[in-house]
């Protein structure tokens, strides 16, 4: 089977079963992952008074990015309202007012009659999400931040894509009438209805509106462990199997900026659309892996597989191979997408060897039988028999 983005998206699906949608799919704040077992370890966050304490409306807000959002804003001074399910009360580290409603159901009622100075929709992936946030709040917040996913943009697109190219369409009958159980059937729609939500909140909200398109969100609290996969299992020793050559390029952007980057971008009152991968330069599957290496105490070896023998014995990119997508003719601009708007705007990247030894300490506080069933990276039994091939075809 050729590798294509959607094919690594509808193999994640396979793979994550259990966790909720967004949890593979690059979505910042989505439903909970079953067996949920901890939290991300809670750092204090040393940060300066903003300028202009703001209301803050936070749509969802307890899945990974929206608690780091939460505490940040809470250390700038601002305050804050969560809108969710109330399924996954948090501990805060200062007052927060929480709403409790459902927009699978359009009970939106909490948020009736209310104002804000901006509103934050992390979990939203239908487009009628948007629609019946925009019916109550329009008029109601002076900024509405979405939150999208670089996924909006097809397979062929070309390396150094920046916020005007071309995106997806939604081809379908009606985008207003898609579910999570029709999204979940057919992972090809994700980008569209991404494209379509973005297209509902500027409409709703015109020249108010910021998208934000992140990359795949890793750190401390992922518990999707597609990149958490990488520190544990290098962190693990021995024979480690490496996809491709190493010059695949890979993006990914910590869960910490990207929710420090949202709440700056809120209080300097930014709009437009910005794509938002890291790091900084480009960076290759090998420069990554050896840069995690190189920060645990560990000494395994790796062995780098080339992706037409990984792809004979059925070893998938991104869901046996987290991060790692290979560069073919088509896909060259996959994990090359252009930073600079973002960049520009002050988007900052922590070094990766924080991002891996902080992942792997949170990892580490999970219980034994969690940290043994990581759910995604390919099985240690399944490892060993493809690299044991590999040396038999090498001779």
């Amino acid at each position: 089977m050729t590798i294509t983005r959607r094919n690594a998206l509808k193999v994640a699906a396979a793979s994550a079963a259990g966790l909720g949608l967004s949890r593979f799919a690059g979505t910042a704040d989505g439903a909970s992952a079953a067996g949920q077992t901890s939290a991300a370890r809670v750092e204090p966050i040393v940060a300066e008074r903003a300028a202009k304490p703001l209301r803050i409306l936070i749509l969802g807000g307890t899945g990974f990015t929206g608690p780091y959002q939460v505490r940040y804003a809470l250390a700038r001074g601002h305050k804050l309202t969560l809108f969710n399910r109330g399924r996954r009360p948090k501990e805060w580290p200062g007052e927060v007012e929480e709403l409790v409603g459902d927009r699978n159901t359009g009970d939106l009622k909490a948020l009736e009659g209310r104002e804000w100075d901006v509103c934050i929709d992390n979990p939203t992936t239908l487009p009628f999400w948007v629609r019946d946030a925009g019916q109550v709040l329009k008029g109601k917040v002076g900024q509405y931040v979405f939150i999208s996913t670089l996924s909006v943009f097809p397979d062929d697109v070309k390396p150094g894509a920046d916020e005007t190219v071309p995106v997806l369409e939604y081809k379908g009958a009606d985008a207003m009438k898609e579910t999570q159980e029709t999204l979940r059937a057919n992972m090809a729609l994700y980008g569209p209805l991404k494209v379509r939500s973005e297209r509902e909140a500027e409409a709703w909200f015109p020249k108010i509106t910021t998208v934000i398109r992140p990359t795949l969100i890793v750190g401390p609290g992922d518990e999707s462990d597609r990149f958490t996969y990488w520190p544990a299992r290098l962190d693990r020793g021995g024979d480690v199997l490496a996809p491709g050559d190493g010059t695949d390029a890979v993006q990914f952007i910590d869960a910490r900026d990207l929710a420090e980057w949202t709440i700056r971008m809120v209080e300097s009152r930014t709009f437009g659309v910005f794509n938002t991968a890291g790091p900084t330069e480009e960076m290759s599957m090998l420069e990554m892996l050896y840069g995690i290496r190189g920060a645990t105490t560990a000494s395994p070896k790796l062995h780098w597989v080339p992706a037409s023998f990984l792809e004979e014995h059925k070893v998938h990119a991104w869901s046996d191979m987290p991060v790692w997508v290979p560069s073919t003719p088509d896909m060259m601009g996959f994990s090359r997408f252009s930073n600079k708007r973002a960049v520009s705007a002050g988007l900052t990247f922590r070094p990766l060897a924080q991002t891996a030894l902080d992942t792997l300490a949170w990892f580490k506080t999970l219980p034994a039988d969690r940290q043994s069933n990581l759910r995604a990276g390919i099985k240690p039994d399944r490892e060993r028999e493809v690299l044991a091939a590999w040396r038999a075809r090498k001779g």
